[in-house]
């Protein structure tokens, strides 16, 4: 195959082989910018979460990288056709991934102290723009390149975003089906620098005629790998303050980890997706150490005159599922993540044959079930909050639709009642008034609150006389939730629907306070 570098003069061909290999770099890249888009996200939830402000940073800054690497890479083949400029460009991408796994951490941290607003963007500018930037150069490079003549430019351009645009195709599935619930997203990052990177190594063996700039990129590229192996491994450190993990693994909606605390005289164990603690559990009497299981369950029991059966939408570790099963109600559960079930069963006692067990969307099993209930209770969680589609006055009508006469609705959420900050609660406590008949609060002091909805109008709560299940630490807790009925000012929220949900926005405030507490009380030592 005959070696070339360059093509100095308009009509000059280039060798078969080496245009089927731009095609083949045009479409790597194309899969490579989109993995990097999705994964950036990924992993900036730990740290930032998952609101769409961390996803508009992360398009915002894809898409001025893109028009920055078009705008670049068209200066550059102006001046030189000389390939192994843009190849090298290419390697300077993959070393940049390579060190981003050194920083990400620390960066992140450090942007979540400037709001998730502006922290979000400035995080995601600084880890992914040079590389997006300098793969972008890839398109218009080639587009010249590949042109024979000024007629055929339309029809080169059109074939080569074609090609990019299946690359791209290509690695939104790859990240979305097969990296993300199989690999850490560090390692994730590190393949992607590599095969970047083996792209010019084997231009700079198989056509590079002028190989010494190339030569230094690929050392420095080299180099950079073995580093990013090492960051890997830091990464990847299971020591926590007061904690070790037992457990990480990668899923489809985030990090899931098991810490237990390194105490020997405790057994009990945390569960956490993306740096959030999701439930506590001591081990050594098969109790829930958070507040919310207890208050779930004991809400439901006590505003349902005769509970038989019972939807748990968020299965969690399935403590609260298990409960009421143990005591004879037929449960149904539906949790969107199946990558829980074999932790909760693992880590957490979970028997989930003591219940139906669904893995689906809560809101597309609601629309589908035709059974009834005679309570739902909503505690599904992403991140720092409960899913916007699961908490609108259409999602608590089809609630309403299949529970039986008489029969409650009870929600587990974050939030405050001030009236500095009480938007998403008094929404939710406006959006429930509008489907049921009777809307009861519970406050627990210390940011969960209980909403209760029912379209019985004498709903009242008998609050239970036995506490003898509950964990000896929650006791006063517990007692305390139940006599702490509130009221928030209707006035200052609104009416959430499908169509008009702002509480991502107004609430941001709110969620960046609980996420930013939680994520440094999970910091890595």
């Amino acid at each position: 195959m005959q070696s070339t570098d360059s093509t100095k003069a308009p009509g000059t061909p280039i060798p078969p082989g080496l245009r089927r290999f731009l095609y083949a770099t045009a479409t790597i890249n194309g899969a490579a910018i989109l993995i990097i888009e999705i994964l950036g996200a990924k992993l900036l939830a730990p740290y930032l979460g998952t609101s769409h402000f961390v996803w508009t940073a992360q398009i915002s800054v894809t898409l001025l990288a893109l028009a920055v690497g078009y705008y670049l890479g068209g200066i550059l083949v102006d001046r030189t056709r000389e390939l192994h400029h843009l190849f090298l460009a290419m390697l300077g991408a993959a070393i940049y991934l390579a060190l981003t796994l050194f920083i990400t951490e620390k960066v992140a941290y450090a942007c979540l102290g400037l709001g998730i607003r502006l922290g979000s963007i400035l995080c995601s500018a600084f880890l992914f723009f040079v590389p997006l930037t300098l793969l972008a150069m890839t398109g218009p490079f080639l587009i010249r390149l590949l042109s024979k003549s000024i007629e055929g430019v339309g029809s080169q351009a059109g074939r080569l975003s074609a090609v990019s645009t299946l690359g791209s195709v290509g690695g939104a599935m790859l990240i979305g089906y097969v990296l993300i619930p199989l690999l850490p997203n560090s390692i994730t990052v590190l393949v992607t620098s590599a095969v970047l990177a083996l792209l010019a190594l084997t231009y700079r063996i198989v056509f590079a005629q002028k190989k010494g700039s190339l030569n230094t990129g690929c050392f420095l590229a080299l180099a950079s790998l073995c580093a990013g192996t090492f960051a890997i491994k830091q990464d990847l450190r299971t020591d926590y303050y007061r904690l070790k993990e037992i457990h990480r693994s990668n899923s489809n909606f985030g990090m899931l980890q098991v810490l237990q605390v390194k105490d020997d005289s405790m057994t009990n164990y945390y569960f956490c997706n993306d740096n959030l603690s999701q439930n506590v559990y001591f081990k050594d009497t098969k109790q829930s150490g958070a507040l919310f299981t207890y208050m779930l369950h004991g809400l439901a029991r006590g505003y349902t005159t005769n509970l038989q059966s019972a939807l748990c939408i968020g299965l969690g570790v399935g403590i609260v599922p298990s409960l009421l099963a143990q005591e004879g109600v037929m449960v149904e559960a539906v949790e969107i993540n199946d990558a829980v079930v074999p932790i909760a069963q693992k880590y957490f006692d979970l028997d989930p044959t003591q219940f139906t067990l669904h893995i689906e969307d809560g809101r597309s099993f609601l629309n589908r079930t035709r059974l009834r209930y005679d309570t739902v209770i909503l505690d599904a969680f992403l991140g720092d909050s409960s899913p916007s589609h699961l908490m609108t006055r259409e999602a608590f009508q089809a609630m309403r639709a299949v529970l039986n006469p008489g029969g409650v609705v009870v929600m587990n959420c974050f939030g405050h009642l001030d009236n500095q900050r009480n938007f998403f609660i008094a929404s939710l406590e406006r959006t429930l008034e509008s489907v049921f008949k009777k809307v009861r609060i519970h406050n627990s002091g210390g940011g969960n609150v209980f909403i209760v909805a029912s379209d019985r109008a004498d709903m009242e709560l008998v609050p239970p006389t036995d506490f003898s299940a509950v964990h000896r630490f929650l006791v006063a807790q517990v007692r305390s939730c139940y006599a702490s009925q509130v009221a928030t000012a209707p006035d200052r929220g609104r009416v959430l629907t499908d169509d008009y949900n702002p509480v991502d926005f107004y609430d941001a405030n709110n969620r960046e306070e609980f996420r930013r507490n939680m994520a440094l009380g999970f910091r890595r030592n």
